[in-house]
């Protein structure tokens, strides 16, 4: 039966734990492409077989997503993150131990399909958890399993991969998994709305009839979703290939590679995700579309900013790490305004279908086609560039097919 909890000690509780469990599912899903030189090399890939790996396990994390959103609105909240973090946490395992490119797509395939729990869940049990007045603030701290999450895989990479091998990193990474879903069963399940004002029936009666329908009848909505889609298009293509991009244009060894990565992609949107949290719970009581007009001027600052880093020329590492540091930490702003705006603008029983259906929009529209898009475009400039030298390899690949 589920029981009211208040924002004291059993919410911050529950807060470390879904803060945790968030860390790990972003680190297990970047381990992919922290490590993605030597997986590529062992399995001889192309960038465009690479970058479907992260494109499949976007696309299933999406699919699977909305019925799973449905579940979360109308079945424990707790258990179902529980399963989802057991299922991805072996599955990472079963990447270390795959012997071929399928093995390696397939055990990707399931760690989307595990690591689909965490949103509708994690951010419906936050809304409960937390009144309208401290949730930017909450999902602040929620989200930060995101910039942590994929620094740590970073480091890890960089670290363990380059002593023990790329496979050892995600055998290691199964062991934190199952112990949060066993701790995901000690979060008390909180009444839902019971932090919110009440709601009129015939707008509860519609919900229940047609879910889908009234998450995407409001416009809010409808301009979060295409947000959500360019936003991730860019994030997931930059996760994918920068430390890739860092190795073979800046010549920098892997763990090296990895490092810049984790200072300049991940390291710094901590400190944005908070103080971004902080503000935008701010701006929401002086304007009701304060949290989106914050998160607005971020992504403004954002795009120019990752531009810059990307043209410095070869070796122009410092200005490339202060250009990228300043774009993604003001893209990490986004989370914390946007997920929150979401609770505000959902009725509680829709809260796991409304993220449910914000995610699937976002990776198969945006996610899913970043590194994709990204890896069929480096393959293309590559073999021009090859053609135009006239490189061997070139002629050798044209005598083939």
């Amino acid at each position: 039966m589920a029981s009211p909890v208040k924002p004291t000690s059993s919410a911050s509780f529950a807060l470390i734990i879904l803060f945790a469990i968030n860390l790990l599912n972003f680190f297990d899903r970047q381990l992919a492409g922290a490590l993605a030189e030597p997986v590529r090399k062992e399995f001889m890939l192309s960038d465009t077989a690479l970058g479907l790996l992260g494109t499949v396990f976007t696309l299933m994390y999406a699919i699977v997503g909305l019925p799973l959103g449905r579940i979360a609105d109308k079945w424990y909240r707790t258990r179902l993150l529980a399963i989802g973090t057991g299922v991805w946490s072996v599955l990472t395992a079963a990447s270390g131990l795959a012997q071929n490119y399928t093995q390696m797509f397939i055990s990707r395939l399931g760690v989307g399909l595990g690591e689909a729990t965490c949103a509708p869940a994690g951010q419906s049990l936050i809304g409960d958890l937390y009144p309208p007045q401290q949730r930017a603030r909450a999902m602040g701290v929620f989200m930060l399993g995101l910039p942590a999450g994929i620094s740590l895989a970073y480091f890890t990479a960089g670290a363990l991969g380059a002593v023990l091998g790329w496979r050892k990193v995600f055998l290691i990474a199964c062991v934190p998994g199952l112990i949060l879903a066993l701790l995901a069963l000690r979060i008390p399940e909180p009444v839902r709305g019971a932090l919110d004002a009440a709601r009129p029936n015939a707008a509860l009666d519609a919900a229940v009839k047609s879910p889908y329908r009234a998450v995407l009848r409001l416009p809010t909505m409808r301009w979060i979703i295409l947000s959500g889609i360019f936003h991730n298009f860019n994030m997931y293509a930059i996760n994918a290939f920068q430390t890739p991009f860092l190795q073979r244009f800046h010549e920098m060894s892997l763990r090296e590679a990895s490092n810049v990565s984790a200072i300049s992609v991940v390291a710094v949107g901590a400190i944005n995700l908070l103080s971004g949290g902080w503000l935008a719970d701010r701006l929401s009581v002086k304007r009701r579309n304060g949290r989106l007009l914050l998160s607005a001027c971020s992504m403004a600052i954002a795009a120019p900013s990752i531009f810059l880093a990307l043209n410095q020329p070869k070796g122009s590492t410092g200005a490339f790490m202060m250009f990228m540091a300043l774009g993604t930490t003001t893209m990490y702003v986004y989370y914390a305004t946007v997920y929150a705006a979401i609770q505000d603008v959902i009725a509680p029983r829709l809260r796991g279908t409304a993220v449910a259906i914000y995610f699937c929009a976002m990776y198969v529209l945006g996610a899913s086609l970043g590194p994709f898009g990204t890896g069929m475009l480096s393959d293309h400039f590559a073999h021009q560039a090859m053609r135009q030298a006239g490189s061997s390899y070139w002629l050798r690949l044209q005598h083939r097919t």
